[in-house]
């Protein structure tokens, strides 16, 4: 069956290993492998804080898509784009939306409503969004008035563990999730250092969103002393993650908020309790029965959870069983890949 074809606007290196893009990398790759010409626009990597320069590009490339093309546009961008840009784009448009961007943290008041005024503007000329949570397709609807009838969701796939579990000693506590503010490592490490009389060794796996970020985590990990039990691993291969995750005992990030969380999907499919916090669309994707979630940047709560967990076997394996029940109700890829695969059928039949 020969399918439509379509455009996918991304910015960046697509290779880069966040949610994110490996969300994307593998709805561009599935697309593709049904049979359908994607054509991929490698857009600016300064979204959503585009140089003159790249905004000027990103709109000439997406006002350049055919009018019976279906153009795709990563959320980075479709939220920071100039909306009089967005609308000189002749083909429908499908809004691919994360998290709002004005719902990222460390943003001024001025940057947050900026983001939050024209990222409503442009998703009123979006011929459909598609969002990756229930939570995000709600905050849509209920802060950005979009109508429920041009919303689909794809929850994202997760690729089944080829292994069985083997948990190391002292006991792993395993994070993921790139050095961004959003992500609470900072709580993290602080929850650690609370939990220091007990036994067990942590490693956060994930790059550097920037520099200054970057050096204040490892100025904490240091003043805290925790420099001989706990590590940031940085970017790692899909093997070393995987074993990683197989040697697990626990799964924590204190996340700020998430759209969805990719990385507490994979540890669910990997049968591993979470410690978490109750914010955005975490208690959404991480069930009562797989975890504990505490209030967010609460580092004593935090490192209760931490220590109830450690101390107690048979709790954790109850919320492991949990973990891994949950983990087996998460779609695959091509069910991911499906939705976005009948919003683009029916925008190319008009």
């Amino acid at each position: 069956m020969t399918r439509a074809p379509a455009a996918f606007a991304i910015p960046g290196d697509i290779a880069t290993l966040t949610g994110g893009f490996i969300y994307e990398r593998r709805l561009l790759e599935g697309l593709r492998a049904e049979g359908r010409e994607v054509a991929h626009l490698r857009l600016g990597a300064g979204f959503p804080d585009p140089t003159p320069a790249e905004m000027a590009d990103a709109v000439a490339q997406m006002a350049a898509v055919p009018r019976d093309v279906p153009l795709i546009v990563d959320g980075l961008v479709f939220g920071a784009v100039e909306t009089a840009g967005l609308g000189r784009v002749a083909a429908p448009v499908v809004a691919m939306i994360h998290h709002p961007l004005a719902l990222e943290a460390g943003l001024s008041e001025a940057r947050r409503r900026l983001l939050f005024e024209r990222e409503r503007d442009n998703l009123a000329l979006a011929d459909h969004v598609v969002v990756n949570s229930p939570h995000t397709a709600e905050v849509l609807v209920r802060d950005y008035a979009v109508p429920p009838a041009r919303l689909s969701t794809a929850l994202p796939g997760v690729d089944r563990p080829g292994a069985a579990p083997a948990p190391v000693a002292p006991p792993l506590i395993l994070s993921v999730g790139i050095r961004h503010p959003r992500k609470g490592h900072d709580v993290l490490l602080q929850a650690l250092a609370r939990i220091g009389d007990l036994d067990w060794q942590a490693v956060v796996v994930g790059g550097d969103h920037d520099p200054a970020h970057a050096a204040e985590l490892d100025a904490l990990l240091g003043a805290l002393g925790l420099g001989g039990r706990a590590r940031f691993a940085g970017r790692v291969s899909g093997a070393e993650l995987a074993r990683l995750y197989g040697g697990a005992t626990l799964f924590a990030l204190a996340s700020r908020y998430e759209g969805y969380g990719m990385a507490f999907a994979e540890a669910l499919a990997h049968g591993l309790p979470v410690v978490a916090c109750r914010a955005g669309a975490v208690p959404e994707t991480v069930p009562a029965a797989a975890g504990r979630l505490v209030a967010p940047d609460d580092p004593e709560a935090f490192a209760a959870a931490l220590r109830a967990l450690l101390g107690d076997e048979a709790a954790r394996a109850r919320l492991a069983a949990g973990a891994a029940e949950a983990g087996r109700a998460l779609p695959r890829w091509s069910e991911t890949v499906a939705v976005m695969s009948a919003v683009l059928d029916r925008l190319a039949e008009g």
